[in-house]
């Protein structure tokens, strides 16, 4: 009698090959041979093709800027999410969001594949589940109000595409920010794809290179205008940080100082009298009310804080300075 065997090998990957981030770059083809200067060149050399690869992806980085502002205006949320590299950038830019710009931390939300832990330890298996997102997202509701950005630097990530599918049938906004594009994305329906083609790594498909980069500075992109556009600055202020710590209470102080012309001691207490936060500080001074005041005439006009103090007694000569010191409108 014979004995029947079982095939106990995975499936065979998807193919990769043609994929732009995975094909080879001639001109580090001889980087194992290359002293480390000429390594380190070779690594600036292509550092420097991201900013003007990036820069002509701007009008579809408007676009989806556009969504997400709206979004956010309406209650919604910003979710980034991906795997690998491109899931701790997008965890990185999330958090950094409520210590530069005081908004509630489930404004902004990052989402990493095999969760928190594989911030810090490789998950990268994690990746090829495609539904391993839905449990997160029905978590969070994602809905109609939401804009959920994938992000996959190949572009072909399972856990992204699975994402944006469900977030698109629970009604979200859905983009992607990626390198390369197969059919694979092409199926999925996504609102927004911002294609960043930086090109081959230094070393074959280490994406955490140019497409690492090209991504970092989409997220800041993608974050700090809309930040701007909800009215988180004054001018190129960080006025609506919430000093809470040294660095902070010393550069908050410093705004203090120089836009109600006040001494260090006197700037350091008006601050500690608005609880650290500056845009309340800023309003207290210039209108000569206390913190509960303060904070009501800002809700009243949406936290823009040149709409606030454009009425107020504000000392001449402080908007006779250029206007990149101290906006009106912002």
């Amino acid at each position: 009698m014979s004995q029947v065997t079982h095939d106990t090998r995975s499936p065979p990957p998807a193919a990769r090959g043609h994929l732009l981030t995975e094909q080879s770059l001639p001109a580090s083809a001889n980087i194992d041979t290359m002293s480390v200067d000429q390594i380190l060149a070779c690594i600036n050399d292509q550092d420097a093709i991201v900013p003007g690869v990036v820069r002509r992806a701007i009008p579809a980085i408007t676009r989806l800027v556009d969504d997400v502002v709206n979004a956010m205006s309406g209650g919604g949320r910003l979710i980034y999410l991906g795997a690998g590299t491109s899931g701790r950038l997008g965890v990185l830019d999330a958090a950094e969001c409520p210590p530069t710009f005081h908004c509630d931390p489930a404004d902004v939300v990052g989402i990493i594949a095999g969760g928190d832990q594989a911030l810090r330890r490789s998950s990268e298996g994690a990746e090829d589940n495609r539904t391993a997102s839905c449990e997160q997202l029905e978590q969070l509701d994602v809905g109609q109000h939401d804009v959920v950005v994938g992000i996959a630097a190949g572009g072909t990530t399972p856990f992204v595409l699975g994402a944006l599918d469900q977030a698109h049938d629970r009604g979200a906004i859905t983009a992607m920010i990626c390198c390369a594009r197969d059919q694979q994305a092409a199926q999925v329906a996504i609102d927004h794809v911002i294609e960043i083609p930086v090109g081959p790594e230094v070393v074959t498909g280490s994406t955490r290179m140019k497409a690492g980069t090209a991504t970092k500075l989409v997220l800041n992109m993608i974050s700090t205008a809309t930040m701007v556009r909800l009215g988180k600055t004054w001018g190129n202020l960080m006025v609506d940080l919430c000093a809470t710590n040294d660095k902070l209470r010393d550069r908050a102080g410093r705004m203090l100082q120089t836009y109600c012309e006040l001494s260090r001691d006197d700037a350091l207490n008006l601050l500690d009298r608005a609880d650290g936060h500056v845009k309340v500080a800023m309003v207290m001074h210039h209108r000569a009310v206390d913190a509960g005041t303060a904070q009501g005439l800002l809700d009243e006009h949406g936290g823009r804080l040149g709409n606030v103090i454009t009425g107020a007694a504000v000392n001449a000569h402080l908007y006779s300075q250029s206007s990149s010191r101290l906006p009106s409108g912002s």
